[in-house]
């Protein structure tokens, strides 16, 4: 008679292995970046590696103004030959006024995006062509964008006290559900 263990048998790791997407350029730079994870000693090339394997949900936009406090934030550590490293969208915010002189690689740049840190005397980089410039991610700063700021995440939560938004037709007060008392539960 066999005995009975605890923990079940093949367990499958929930991490990806390579990206769902077919897109060419992307398939690209895994190709690229998995053979300088493996080929260098850089904790960095791995972490690109992985969040190029995520889904469109884990890889958020970052916007410019994001870029630029965390840059000020680290302004000590940070100097003119850094760069900024997203492995997202960047995207334009109006609500920064001035945009600082900055290296950026990501995967993508909106076209207002790209052209005020172009007019701001800084560069857009592409993944591989930081690869070129900093194959072991030295001098880099790696951001990624916030996750919980999609409206869907408001939606989420159950129960009442969880301030969780309604889904409603119109804006304003809610008159379904926790309001009535026919309405399931009444706060």
């Amino acid at each position: 008679m066999g005995i009975d263990l605890l923990t079940k048998h093949h367990v499958r790791k929930g991490n990806r292995t390579a990206p769902k997407s077919e897109d060419p350029y992307l398939l690209l730079l895994v190709k690229l970046y998995r053979f300088l994870a493996r080929r260098t000693d850089s904790k960095f090339n791995k972490v690109v590696l992985r969040r190029l394997y995520m889904s469109r949900i884990n890889r958020p936009p970052l916007s410019l103004s994001r870029v630029a406090r965390q840059v000020n934030k680290a302004d000590s550590s940070y100097s003119a030959t850094h760069t900024v490293v997203a492995i997202a969208t960047i995207t334009d915010d109006i609500r920064l006024t001035t945009v600082p002189k900055l290296s950026i690689a990501a995967l993508r740049f909106t076209r207002t995006a790209r052209a005020r840190i172009e007019a701001a005397g800084g560069e857009c980089l592409t993944l591989d062509q930081l690869a070129l410039r900093k194959p072991t991610g030295r001098d880099t700063l790696l951001l990624r964008g916030a996750k919980n700021a999609r409206e869907s995440v408001k939606h989420f939560g159950m129960g009442p006290h969880k301030n969780k938004k309604p889904y409603t037709l119109s804006k304003g007060e809610e008159k379904g559900r926790g309001r009535r008392k026919s309405r399931g539960f009444k706060v």
